[in-house]
């Protein structure tokens, strides 16, 4: 048989393949449509309850977060904070008045209560009948707080979807809760009839204590509806006239226990009729397609065989690498845009080839490039590494330690010992503008002038004038260097310093307190003519002075926070341990503070501690 077959031409095979495949494909068509037609009708009106259900999802996820949005902003409202700490109620009940009638909504409700859960205004809506003079849902939520809360609220023989709000505020004792915001939309029939025009005609009942309290459906179908479906029947329910499908979703409170439940009800009445019409066309759509594909395929499939064979004799041809091999394109149809790809393929091929040797004689030169610049940047970090201090110096009556890294291979941040005849120490810390090689070029030049200058300079307002004239004629218009400067007598703690527009170091006493060394003059490099005073202060035993650049103050957590207030706060109690461990431990709670990621700019730390 198969060789019978094999002797047959293609003509033939794709006439029989054709004609055995229609017949299957269907019968089996058919066979499938009568056996499941009465399951499809179950299925599809399950389906559309699921995806009524999905949007009644969507729509009110977004009225809640719409209200706790608002309710959100209400609360952080600086008017608003101020209205409800002054703890009177007519300004508070006065403010709220305002606030609705900017925000009001013909279904929501809005009441302010005091922490205690005690009504003080109640706005919208038609709550006030039922309104107790405290709201016990206050109390409920006040495990909650700070957090806002949302869920539903039986009261009386109404149902509201609600959102508590706290409104704190910042007091000696950190924060305190002023009032409670509870704002929400009853859930009535024009929110049931809402949701059934946006999920494309299905029917929402809406059930508290045992009683419907909203419904699309007339009374009477509503209760015998709600009768079937606490009789347990989780497949069908029925109003007494309509069979429908229903989907029961829980309707829970804000603590979470549930209150009622949401019924979604989706009529088998339509689907059942697109099911029979469906049925009846496809029985004749497989008659119709039966007679007419057996005619057709036998007139197509011999004017397909000539184009495939000149194609199969063209890959033949490719198979042994002959790319200039091209077929004839004969009409638009199907087989010549395949005869037109086949040639613009074999012509692809051919510039494909001639590509990739440029591409990876180019990939080559860039690998070259990249390596050679890689290297190159390893040996000016070395360099600069090796401008600044390797060890600390040791100076009797003085702790010194120093850390810095670049953010970047090369980096523009600075900082150096400076030791004077008269047994003071020099402490220098900088910072150029930018980072790179640039920021590094600069640094390096700002090194030497430094070096020589303080040698011959013992005022700190000479050396950084000085420095500023000469770097005001070499620093290019868009880079500025921020510097400061102290030399420290270790026998009599006396600190003399300027300070050109660098971030505030701080000197910790023993005792706590922190003292931010400012004063000096603006950044160098600007103005060159720009005259700096020295300023001075003392250091007594057990104080720590510590120098930082923004790099630390400005490091970023994932949350976006700053890290200068943890700074002030890592120095009051790090000030008992030694220089070295100072510097250390802020460099560890830095890399902490990032949580992993890479420094966004240049790190810096210098440290002093007076030890007698």
């Amino acid at each position: 048989m198969n060789f019978r077959f094999s002797r047959l031409s293609l003509l033939w095979k794709i006439l029989l393949s054709t004609s055995v495949a229609l017949t299957l494909l269907f019968t089996l068509t058919g066979w499938i449509v009568l056996t499941d037609a009465t399951r499809t009708t179950s299925d599809s009106v399950d389906h559309e309850v699921n995806a009524s259900f999905k949007a009644y999802q969507s729509l009110w996820k977004s009225r809640a977060d719409l209200l706790s949005s608002v309710s959100l902003i209400l609360s952080t409202m600086s008017d608003v904070r101020a209205a409800f700490g002054t703890g009177d109620e007519a300004t508070i009940r006065d403010t709220a008045g305002e606030l609705w009638a900017r925000i009001s909504d013909a279904d929501a409700i809005f009441i302010v209560t005091d922490p205690r859960g005690r009504v003080i205004a109640s706005l919208g809506g038609d709550l006030r009948p039922s309104l107790p003079g405290t709201l016990e849902v206050v109390h409920v939520a006040e495990a909650q707080f700070p957090k806002q809360v949302s869920g539903f609220l039986a009261q009386a023989d109404r149902l509201y979807h609600i959102t508590v709000t706290p409104v704190y505020v910042h007091s000696g004792g950190g924060l305190e809760l002023l009032d409670v915001l509870v704002a929400g939309y009853d859930v009535n029939r024009r929110v049931a009839s809402g949701l059934k025009d946006a999920t494309g005609g299905s029917e929402f009942l809406f059930l508290a204590n045992g009683r419907v309290v909203a419904s699309t459906l007339a009374p009477d179908a509503a209760r015998r509806a709600a009768t079937g479906l606490a009789a347990g029947d989780a497949q069908r329910v029925s109003d007494g006239r309509i069979e429908y499908a229903p989907l029961i979703a829980p309707l829970r409170d804000i603590s979470g226990a549930r209150i009622g439940e949401l019924a979604i009800l989706r009529s088998f009445e339509g689907a059942r009729g697109r099911i029979a019409a469906l049925r009846r066309n496809i029985v004749l759509l497989w008659l119709v397609s039966l007679g007419s594909g057996l005619a057709l395929t036998y007139l197509l499939a011999r004017k397909i065989v000539q184009p495939v064979q000149e194609l199969d004799r063209a890959a033949a041809e490719i198979a042994r690498q002959n790319y200039d091999c091209r077929v004839a394109v004969r009409g638009e149809d199907d087989l010549g845009r395949l005869a037109a790809t086949f040639n613009h393929m074999c012509e692809s091929i051919q510039q494909a080839r001639e590509e990739l040797i440029v591409q990876e004689r180019i990939a080559t030169i860039g690998r070259l490039a990249s390596s050679i610049a890689h290297d190159e940047l390893e040996q000016a970090a070395e360099i600069q590494r090796r401008f600044l201090p390797a060890v600390a110096p040791v100076v009797p009556g003085l702790e010194l330690a120093g850390y810095n890294a670049a953010c970047r291979t090369v980096g523009g941040d600075y900082y150096d010992f400076l030791r004077y005849p008269g047994g003071q120490v020099g402490i220098v810390i900088a910072d150029v503008a930018g980072k790179g090689m640039a920021a590094a070029l600069l640094m390096t030049s700002l090194q030497a002038k430094v070096q020589a200058l303080a040698e011959a300079l013992a005022d700190p307002a000479d050396v950084v004038a000085r420095l500023n004239r000469s770097l005001a004629t070499t620093c290019p218009g868009n880079r500025f260097v921020t510097f400061f400067l102290a030399i420290v007598d270790p026998h009599s703690g006396e600190i003399a310093f300027c300070n050109a527009g660098h971030n505030p170091p701080l000197l910790v006493r023993q005792s706590g307190e922190i003292v931010h060394l400012e004063g000096g003059g603006p950044v160098l490099g600007i103005l060159p003519a720009t005259a700096y005073e020295a300023q001075r202060c003392r250091m007594d035993r057990g104080d720590v002075l510590l120098l930082y650049s923004d790099g630390v103050t400005e490091a970023c957590n994932p949350a976006g926070e700053e890290f200068e207030d943890r700074l002030l706060d890592l120095a009051r109690e790090a000030r008992g341990r030694s220089a070295a461990e100072i510097v250390q431990q802020v460099h560890e709670a830095v890399r902490d503070w990032i949580a992993g990621q890479p420094p966004a700019d240049d790190i810096t730390v210098v440290c002093a501690r007076r030890t007698q």
